[in-house]
């Protein structure tokens, strides 16, 4: 699976980033930047660490983990979280717990990245879904 994911992403498409962000409790000037932005996703294994550096024109965030081990993460939005990355067939799923809980998965299809967005917020979800297209090496 891992060589599925390894790469850079470049984004095509994205539905619903605002409201997703919303529910995430992030501020509107920030939301208006960062629904400018295009980001490009890099992904990249050394032996059991994965890491996803995510770059914008705004900020560029990376985190490095292991699989199936909890780790602390600071979220492009400033939330502190504690996150855990699971493979699941073609699919890397981070799930987030702080004081909004939300999931971050990227399902792999050839040089297609789907990037699906939810936060919980109570018993309501709201989902974003991005569209990434492997970059040209």
């Amino acid at each position: 699976m891992a060589d599925l994911a390894l790469g850079t992403w470049k984004m095509a498409e994205s539905h619903n980033f605002d409201d997703y962000m919303k529910a995430l409790g992030v501020g509107l000037v920030m939301r208006k930047m960062a629904n400018m932005a295009k980001p490009t996703i890099e992904i990249s294994v050394d032996g059991d660490n994965w890491t996803i550096k995510t770059i914008t024109t705004i900020k560029t965030t990376e985190i490095t983990f292991k699989l199936n081990e909890e780790f602390n993460e600071t979220t492009a939005d400033g939330r502190k979280v504690k996150s855990i990355a699971r493979l699941d067939g073609n699919r890397l799923d981070i799930d987030q717990k702080g004081d909004c809980n939300s999931l971050i998965s990227r399902e792999f299809d050839g040089n297609t990245m789907t990037l699906k967005l939810v936060a919980y917020e109570g018993d309501k979800e709201v989902t974003c879904t991005r569209k990434y297209l492997k970059a040209e090496t």
